[in-house]
């Protein structure tokens, strides 16, 4: 299929992007912002989505910020309109602190998807599926959203509201996104009928180490089970406290399981997901407790 009929705009810098939602909105038009384009314009040519105008965040790229991924002290920023491709051969910068963010990216489609979508996009975008909206979860990024009053920031927790809705409003724009919780013992897993496709169900993890044989605690966040992403905490109370190994992954998984109401769809019934979740929430704990052993 072929997208319905839309009028195009290019935006030279934020303010500029900025000043057309607004003025676009104001003239009775639905405009929708496109940087890497890599869920708008597949969601257009099925004419899921039909925004009245686009306003293309390109040029945006000549300003450095906008791509930019650096650390500031014990944080991590990353532009805008990094691509998960720059994320993912980005090591030395995200260290081994932030490096599930480098781990996870080969889940993401495939190479050309990876080299054109953006970090903000898939955040914007909010598919509870998306590994960046569960990483977000994972390890408290704040959202940097610039609109006509200024810049404001969205915690990950108060970001998604489901199904393809987010705090973001109409007008604003994304400028940047940092990640405030480092997380040494992470790791990002999931399940799809194909490599590249889009996940049935996933699962992102991080455990925090009382000492060499016991844990402070953990997080579990999933997608693919609700609306939008979500953390368990049923699960993480498993986790503090407890021993890490095998039987203790195995509970937490179970714990994840029982605590979720999974849809029915075409992809699967609620009951495969929840046995999905059992598995994944086991694997992810594994990696990422391993990951810290033998680092």
């Amino acid at each position: 299929m072929k997208p319905a009929a839309f009028s195009y705009h290019r935006a030279h810098d934020v303010a500029d992007a900025v000043g057309l939602l607004g003025e676009l909105a104001a003239a009775g038009a639905e405009p929708k912002l496109i940087a890497g384009g890599q869920s708008l314009i597949p969601m257009m040519n099925f004419r899921l989505a039909r925004p009245t105008v686009l306003v293309d965040l390109g040029p945006l790229r000549r300003d450095p910020a906008m791509s930019a991924i650096r650390r500031d002290g014990p944080q991590l920023r990353i532009g805008a309109l990094s691509t998960h491709r720059a994320v993912e051969t980005a090591g030395r910068t995200l260290g081994p602190e932030f490096d599930v963010l480098s781990r996870a990216m080969r889940w993401v489609g495939h190479l050309p998807i990876r080299s054109r979508g953006t970090v903000a996009g898939s955040i914007v975008h909010g598919d509870a599926t998306a590994e960046w909206c569960l990483l977000a979860l994972l390890l408290d990024a704040v959202i940097v959203a610039e609109g006509p009053n200024g810049q404001r920031e969205i915690p990950a927790a108060e970001m998604f509201y489901g199904f393809y809705a987010t705090a973001v409003e109409p007008d604003e724009v994304v400028v940047e996104v940092r990640f405030t919780r480092p997380a040494p013992r992470a790791a990002l897993t999931e399940f799809a009928r194909r490599h590249g496709d889009f996940a049935i169900v996933d699962a992102a993890v991080s455990l925090d180490a009382a000492d060499a044989d016991r844990l402070a605690g953990g997080r579990v966040v999933l997608g693919g089970v609700s609306p939008a992403p979500v953390r368990i905490p049923e699960a993480e109370a498993v986790l503090a406290g407890g021993v890490p190994g095998p039987d203790l992954f195995t509970e937490c998984g179970e714990a994840a399981a029982a605590a979720i109401d999974p849809p029915d769809d075409a992809a699967g019934t609620g009951a495969y997901r929840r046995r999905l979740t059992r598995t994944l929430v086991a694997q992810a704990l594994h990696e990422a407790w391993q990951k810290g052993v033998t680092r």
